[in-house]
């Protein structure tokens, strides 16, 4: 349900949002290797993140990628609409056009109520909320 390109910018928010704040900005070639994605994918995905004021960012000698208290409010959602676009995420999962819950396809009425829970909890679920379980954080992604 999400790309690769979602996953490893939601790797990267969290590392900023675990590493990062106004006073501590952090550069991709710092981080790329712990988060384990390329560091030109990771800049582009960062850089796409910053346009959409998903994270913050600063240029120059002290610059970097950061998040702001404001940036930790955005939900998980937030930062898939702005790499898949939200189509990805509520599509169908066969990538049928008519199916919907009139129409459904042969996989709807299996993974429907899934996918509609999966989707509630992208667009509830903080950045700051995954922080607060940052222990559970550090167990499958170690920091």
């Amino acid at each position: 349900m999400l790309s690769n390109s979602s996953k490893y910018a939601i790797k990267g928010v969290l590392y900023l949002a675990l590493n990062s704040d106004e006073n501590h900005k952090i550069m991709v070639r710092d981080m790329h290797g712990i988060v384990n994605v390329p560091e030109s994918y990771l800049a582009k995905l960062l850089q796409e993140l910053s346009r959409h004021d998903i994270i913050s960012s600063a240029r120059g000698p002290k610059g970097g990628f950061y998040l702001s208290d404001n940036d930790r409010k955005r939900t998980l959602m937030d930062v898939v609409k702005v790499i898949d676009g939200e189509k990805r995420v509520t599509s169908c999962v066969l990538g049928l056009r008519n199916c919907d819950v009139d129409n459904p396809c042969v996989l709807h009425k299996l993974v429907g109520s899934n996918k509609t829970n999966f989707i509630n909890v992208l667009e509830r679920t903080t950045v700051q909320d995954l922080i607060d379980g940052k222990r559970e954080i550090e167990e499958f992604f170690p920091l």
